[in-house]
């Protein structure tokens, strides 16, 4: 599968390196360059594409603005969009507007390429992970600010829910990892039959629970609530290793 792409920059160089990755890349093909967002819009009620490779600070209107644009058309034609911008502060404003990644000045082009086959990826059925990367069956990447982290499954004792952030408990530490991400798309990645949604703002690794109530799962000397929508699921599979 192919996908549509258009090139945004105003800066003639960033945008012709732009324009070199998406020519060189198989899977992608470079419907237009613009130096701006208007130009861009423009194209887009004229030609379908499918994924938008934009900076954010531009002189006529931002890529932040043009996100925002983008997000009132309808689904089934609206564009991926990818940041791109040598400013980090940007990072978390970027995923607020629902871009599936950001790349920050100067970038390579496997970091382009990562987040080309991410779209590609979300194209052909995929879920957007906003800001989680399910990458194998022993790990899961978390975007933490500008890095994504690394953390084995087995490391990991519950997950928090909080709005739309998750804070992720670790073994041997104290310190949680904060991600912009939902407790829904952490729950369709990470494997069912190590982990449990046990309330709406916990899911638990199974592995890491050392005493059951009726209305509650302990891990280590934390005590967290099963609400009554999870309890039949919590109370099946800890019958099963009952004796």
């Amino acid at each position: 599968m192919k996908l549509t792409c258009l090139a945004l920059d105003d800066e003639p160089l960033a945008l012709a390196l732009l324009a070199d990755f998406i020519r060189k890349t198989p899977f992608l093909t470079l419907v237009a360059e613009c130096d701006s967002a208007v130009e861009a819009l423009s194209i887009l009620h004229r030609e379908p594409i499918d994924v938008i490779f934009s900076d954010i600070q531009m002189s006529d209107l931002s890529g932040l603005e043009l996100a925002r644009v983008i997000s009132g058309m309808d689904p089934a034609k609206k564009p991926l969009l990818i940041f791109t911008t040598a400013y980090d502060q940007y990072a978390l404003q970027g995923y607020k507007v629902d871009a599936i990644d950001y790349l920050l000045k100067p970038f390579s082009y496997e970091d382009f390429l990562r987040a080309a086959s991410k779209a590609q990826r979300l194209k052909e059925g995929g879920a957007p992970s906003r800001g989680v990367s399910h990458t194998n069956e022993d790990f899961i990447l978390f975007k933490v600010e500008y890095q994504h982290v690394k953390v084995f499954h087995r490391n990991i004792r519950y997950i928090e829910g909080l709005k739309d952030y998750v804070k992720v408990h670790l073994e041997n530490t104290r310190k949680p990892i904060i991600s912009l991400s939902s407790l829904k798309s952490l729950e369709e990645r990470l494997p069912a039959d190590q982990f449990m949604r046990i309330h709406r703002s916990y899911i638990i690794n199974l592995n890491q629970v050392s005493a059951i109530s009726r209305n509650a799962v302990t891990i280590g000397e934390t005590e967290l609530p099963v609400s009554e929508n999870y309890r039949e699921n919590v109370r099946q599979f800890f019958d099963q290793g009952m004796v």
